[in-house]
């Protein structure tokens, strides 16, 4: 899987020769390899794909990577070296580069190092990801399969008296045993009154009966991540419990009915603040309503009050209201959906129903 061939694509309309690639996360949307950090550049030009790395890398990039030639660096040819090669050879006068991601210092190594202007070209990267490929929601459908596996596993781990910390280890072991390459991210294991913080740290809290549970995880397969949350309550839950819960859900129901390509992330947004807010709980909303995810956790397009822009079709992005009473408890519910011209699908399968486990 790679999109070198749509990343060329895009290069005549945003007046660019070639692009270059350093972040980690648009190096592997191009080439489909992973090397960490910055151990590997990519080069795109309108006819031609390139990808530079180390020896560490090297035979491992010959396996992976198709659709580019690849070249290795070394001692005095470095990057920068391979690159102004190219660059020279080819006569490349506008070249691409991420400016949300690229340092100042090596913007000023290659700005002084290769015969070219330099242009800020993010958006254009942001963009192509933001509409995902069938190869791309395969792979997000299995890393979201992998972590409701580890859902229905841990369910029957939780209990009074286990720590927030022992569920969140058993969560990232259970999603590595059943196929995730890595963590989406550190997973968030709060409980009681710790719901109230959206992205709490897993401590040694204690979990108690008649108190929820708030579980934010996911994983990676494939390059591409999944994202989910789900809160349970333990022992009982009060009239109130419930209650919260419930809104929280009729007002997630309420975004994704609102969700499809064309509308803008406010109105998505919207729709779920609308319910909270009737209610009563509006100041206890404080997050957006969904993210774009992919490669990244975090990514274009995004359903928050300050998006008035159309989302596209093909996106997909988070599904996650949430009340959070400080000092006292919090709800979050969380799906992934995937939009489209009529509406959307919702790619997560867990039942949402309260769990009182």
């Amino acid at each position: 899987m790679n999109h070198f061939l749509e990343i060329a694509a895009q290069l005549e309309s945003h007046e660019l020769d070639a692009i270059l690639l350093t972040g980690e996360a648009d190096r592997f949307y191009a080439s489909g390899f992973h090397s960490a950090g910055t151990d590997g550049v990519a080069l795109v030009t309108r006819k031609k794909a390139y990808y530079f790395t180390d020896s560490r890398y090297i035979e491992a990039a010959g396996r992976r990577v198709q659709g580019a030639e690849i070249r290795e660096i070394g001692p005095g040819r470095g990057y920068a070296v391979l690159l102004e090669e190219i660059i020279t050879s080819q006569r490349i006068r506008r070249l691409g580069f991420e400016d949300a991601y690229m340092t100042v210092q090596d913007h000023e190594r290659y700005r002084k190092a290769l015969p070219c202007d330099l242009v800020p070209a993010t958006e254009l990267l942001l963009r192509l990801r933001s509409v995902k490929d069938e190869e791309e929601l395969d792979a997000m459908v299995a890393a979201q399969r992998i972590a409701e596996k580890a859902l229905e596993g841990i369910l029957e781990e939780i209990r009074p008296g286990v720590a927030e910390r022992e569920i969140a280890a058993r969560l990232q072991y259970l999603m590595l045993h059943f196929g995730a390459e890595n963590m989406s991210f550190d997973p968030i294991v709060v409980s009681g009154p710790n719901g109230s913080l959206p992205h709490g740290v897993p401590g040694e809290r204690a979990i108690q009966n008649g108190e929820f549970v708030t579980m934010d995880f996911g994983c990676v397969y494939h390059g591409y991540c999944s994202d989910m949350t789900r809160t349970v309550a333990v022992g009982f839950a009060t009239e109130e419990m419930q209650r919260i819960y419930h809104l929280v859900l009729n007002a997630q129901e309420a975004g994704i009915a609102a969700a499809r390509a064309g509308v803008t992330g406010r109105e998505v947004d919207g729709a779920a603040r609308a319910v909270i807010s009737a209610a009563g709980y509006g100041s206890f909303f404080g997050h957006s309503f969904g993210h774009g995810v992919g490669v990244e956790i975090h990514e274009q397009p995004n359903a928050s009050p300050m998006n008035d822009q159309a989302l596209p079709a093909g996106a997909v992005i988070s599904a996650e209201p949430g009340i959070y009473l400080p000092g006292k408890m919090g709800v979050r519910i969380e799906d992934v959906i995937l939009l489209t011209e009529t509406g959307c699908k919702n790619l997560t399968r867990a039942p949402k129903e309260l769990l009182i486990l």
